[in-house]
């Protein structure tokens, strides 16, 4: 009998058809849900979001940068100005060989061996995507003939910028200081003070000087255009506009006729001199010689220029009037007279006779008067006078270092004066405690000797010099040195009075024995008597040598056997007039000799200019030759 044989089971088809079926309908609702639920993200919980990107894609945001602060003298001179012009910039990111580029470039406009050199120094600094300058300041023909073939230049484009510029140059240089690119190291400070906002668009920043320590009130607000653009990213219409605000304005308290009188007086020598007046503490002039010129450094200085002035013996970058640290010499005098009196340590009429030399009790070493044969019989006031060594000596022995330093402390000596500017130094004022911090030593009889005339570890400004003048010059009130006399405000808003900042409260009777003594040093007798010849107004006056390396025991001092830069320095600190001082300075002319020689006619012409208005003649002493033998 044969079998029946069912080839298909249809209930089986069926239920695998249908669970296929279900599953397929699962996977397609699942997926609808999870699309829905896309949607629900995308269109209700990112809108914001999205929309805000729609936009960006749509508007454009373009910053303007503000125009930066002009900066004038205390008579609207323009120290610092600002002007237009056309600059070539390369985006190395979007450019595959720039070398050939730039070869290109170079058939269209003139690109110098200065200019490469100063694009590849800006290429080892950029930042991501930073447009960098190959030429500066193109002219209109050159404008005009490279914007024709612009097409052939992606990643090249002509931008138009505001300059700095500094008319007087190295005149000015170490107190304006200067505006460079803005370095990466400089982006990461702004965008922790969350000031980088401000900055976009902006290349330049201050450096030093002024420029650096003014830069929140120069660089003003920067302001922003909303342009819509369209697929091509070309621009339809703008939306809104910002506008920026221009940086504030800066007058100083400096006479520019005064800065380049006193930076001339200088002639080759190099040095320092701060003039100040002492009534309110305005700078009247601020010079560091020798200086460079600024405007190099704006777009980034090229090699060459660097090198010539890195590398120069005379060191033109280094700010010696904030930065120089130097013995003080005998400018010390009338500083450790004061203290002598304050401690009650030596009676102003009471006389030493000088030999020449001084000797500690139970030593043979003989400490060097200037004056080989000695002054004779000596009290304060010719002390101060003739510059006598030998008295001084014996009075930093009975006042001892440490009474010393609390006292010459009072001037500011051993710490900064404040002046607005950056970078300054608080030079050194030793004690017996500094001694054994930093050299684990004691302090020897020894020590304090040569502290007496302001050698041994005596360091002291120029700054802080000419501010310990002025304080004295002023009966012992002191103002804090300032640069800017006022920053732009508005109408209604009054302008800040200097207020002084202590009173040392010197006792009338020391100060005005003190004070004779300094107009006698430029009397006939004074170790600058050249230095009031002629003069119708009174000065008071010290003058200073300071020396580069030490002498032994019995050997004479002969600048002629010793290389420029290991001679002495020459001091000179002044006020007048003396009867009531309206100017206070310190000059330090480096490795320049004895002051009375060589610095006091520095600061002679300069205050004949600031007291009289005119430059005088030089004029010649008959008594130069003894009045430059010391200090």
């Amino acid at each position: 009998m044969m079998h029946k044989i069912e080839l298909k089971n249809h209930q089986r088809e069926i239920y695998f058809f249908r669970l296929r079926l279900f599953l397929s309908l699962g996977f397609v609702t699942v997926m609808f849900i999870i699309l829905l639920l896309r949607f629900f993200y995308l269109q209700i919980i990112r809108h914001d979001y999205f929309e805000t990107m729609a936009e960006s894609n749509r508007i454009y945001v373009v910053p303007i940068v503000p125009n930066r602060g002009v900066i004038t003298d205390r008579n609207g001179v323009v120290l610092a100005r600002n002007y237009s012009g056309y600059t070539l910039e390369i985006t190395p990111d979007k450019i595959a060989d720039i070398d050939a580029t730039i070869a290109q470039i170079g058939q269209l406009v003139e690109i110098k061996p200065k200019d490469l050199r100063r694009f590849k120094k800006l290429m080892s600094e950029r930042r991501s995507l930073q447009t960098l300058p190959i030429r500066t300041r193109l002219t209109d023909d050159e404008v005009a003939r490279f914007s024709a073939q612009l097409y052939r230049f992606p990643g090249v484009e002509i931008k138009a910028r505001l300059f700095r510029e500094y008319p007087y140059v190295e005149t000015t240089a170490h107190l304006l200081g200067y505006i460079g690119r803005i370095n990466q190291q400089e982006i990461d400070k702004l965008e922790e003070e969350e000031l980088a906002t401000n900055y976009l668009g902006s290349d330049y920043i201050g450096k030093t000087g002024i420029e650096q320590r003014y830069e929140a009130e120069m660089h003003g607000v920067t302001g922003f255009e909303q342009v819509e653009v369209d697929a091509g990213g070309r621009a339809v219409r703008m939306l809104a506009r910002s506008s920026p605000q221009s940086g504030k304005n800066l007058t100083l308290t400096i006479d520019a006729k005064l800065q380049e009188i006193a930076v001339q007086a200088f002639g080759d020598h190099r040095g320092a001199l701060i003039a100040i007046d002492p009534n309110n503490g305005e700078v009247l002039a601020f010079v560091s010689q020798p200086g460079y010129d600024p405007n190099l450094f704006i777009d980034g200085i090229d090699t060459e220029n660097w090198d010539a002035l890195n590398n120069s013996l005379d060191v033109p970058l280094n700010n010696r009037a904030l930065r120089g640290q130097y013995p003080m010499g005998s400018t010390i005098k009338p500083f450790m007279a004061l203290a002598g009196q304050y401690y009650n340590a030596r009676p102003a009429t009471r006389e030493i006779s000088d030999p020449g030399y001084y000797t500690l009790q139970g030593s043979s070493h003989r400490y060097r008067d200037w004056k080989a044969d000695g002054h004779g019989r000596v009290d304060l006031f010719k002390s101060i006078v003739v510059s006598c060594d030998t008295y001084y000596y014996g009075l930093a022995t009975e006042l001892g270092i440490d009474r010393m330093h609390d006292y010459l402390e009072k001037f500011g000596f051993g710490k900064k004066t404040g002046i607005d500017l950056e970078g300054e130094v608080s030079g050194l004022l030793p004690s017996t405690a500094w001694k054994m911090k930093r050299h684990k030593q004691q302090w020897y009889a020894g020590d304090t000797v040569s502290a007496g005339i302001g050698q041994g570890y005596h360091l002291v400004t120029p700054m802080q010099l000419a501010f310990a003048t002025a304080t004295l010059a002023n009966n012992g009130v002191a103002y804090k040195p300032h640069l800017v006399k006022d920053i732009q405000h508005a109408a209604n808003e009054p302008q800040a009075v200097p207020q002084p900042l202590y009173d040392v409260k010197i006792p009338a009777e020391h100060l005005d024995l003190v004070k004779r003594a300094m107009v006698a040093v430029t009397q006939p007798g004074g170790t600058a008597v050249g230095a009031s010849l002629g003069a119708p107004y009174s000065i008071g006056a010290k003058t200073g040598t300071a020396q580069v390396v030490g002498m032994k025991q019995g050997e004479k001092y002969d600048a002629s056997k010793l290389s420029e830069y290991n001679r002495d320095h020459a001091w000179f600190i002044a006020f007048a007039p003396a009867d009531k001082p309206r100017i206070a300075l310190a000059v330090l002319a480096e490795n320049g000799g004895h002051g009375g020689s060589t610095a006091a006619p520095i600061a002679r012409k300069v205050m004949d200019y600031y007291l009289l208005g005119k430059v005088p003649t030089p004029t010649k002493t008959p008594d130069a030759k003894v009045s430059a033998e010391h200090d």
